[in-house]
């Protein structure tokens, strides 16, 4: 059953380099949740936005790349951003780091303001959980709302069926669950806002024009078309 249409945008990322990944898995899966609860998906995967690793002499040259503006332009469109990313060595991919990194450069910069949810799968018993604990890190540190609440797929080698759908209906309740709190909780953001918000990178630090990035933004609805 499809729920009405709900005017609110997601980008939803499978932030892994393999197509076939269990973390591109999931994210198909929460697109289709989203779908059926009345949200709008902008499916993406990392091939999408393939940039070289961060070098201040190529941006000084010639500005971001195609793929980190290309992320840019679509995360300002989304009133959300759901990801889903793979877990490596305790930490996120590097590549995931650096498209965050080169996207960070654009002004404004997209993430500020933002509401975000963060999945992962892996075949260990902890489900990738630890790599999203350091994805949270760069985005709240660049004005992202972070949910609280995560989830990780432990054992996800095991648990879609032919289908792509979990098959432990336990775990299948919570994650759609989570994800229509989320969606509340973004659209309650883009229809009932009522604060600015200020991002400035340096909170506390004295004042200083080399290192300063300060940037104010009214939470406006993403545009539409």
């Amino acid at each position: 059953m499809i729920a009405p249409p709900r005017n609110i945008r997601f980008i939803v990322f499978g932030a892994s380099l393999r197509r076939a990944s269990l973390n591109n898995c999931l994210a198909g899966l929460a697109s289709r949740v989203v779908e059926q609860n009345g949200g709008v998906v902008d499916r993406a995967c990392m091939q999408d936005f393939e940039s070289p690793f961060y070098n201040a002499d190529i941006e000084a040259e010639s500005g971001p790349p195609a793929g980190a503006r290309a992320f840019s332009d679509r995360l300002k469109m989304a009133d959300g951003l759901i990801v889903a990313s793979p877990e490596y060595n305790a930490s996120m991919p590097a590549v995931t780091k650096n498209l965050i990194d080169w996207v960070s450069r654009i002004r404004p910069q997209p993430f500020n303001g933002k509401q975000a949810f963060l999945l992962s799968a892996s075949p260990s018993m902890a489900g990738g959980n630890r790599g999203l604990w350091s994805l949270r890190i760069p985005l709240e540190h660049l004005g992202m709302r972070v949910y609280p609440d995560m989830f990780s797929l432990a054992q996800a080698h095991q648990a879609f069926d032919a289908q792509g759908e979990l098959v432990n209906a336990t775990l299948k309740e919570r994650l759609e669950s989570t994800i229509t709190g989320f969606m509340d909780l973004v659209e309650a953001a883009k229809h009932y806002r009522c604060v600015k918000k200020q991002w400035i990178e340096f909170l506390g630090e004295k004042p200083d024009a080399v290192i300063d990035r300060v940037e104010t933004s009214s939470v406006e609805p993403a545009a539409t078309g």
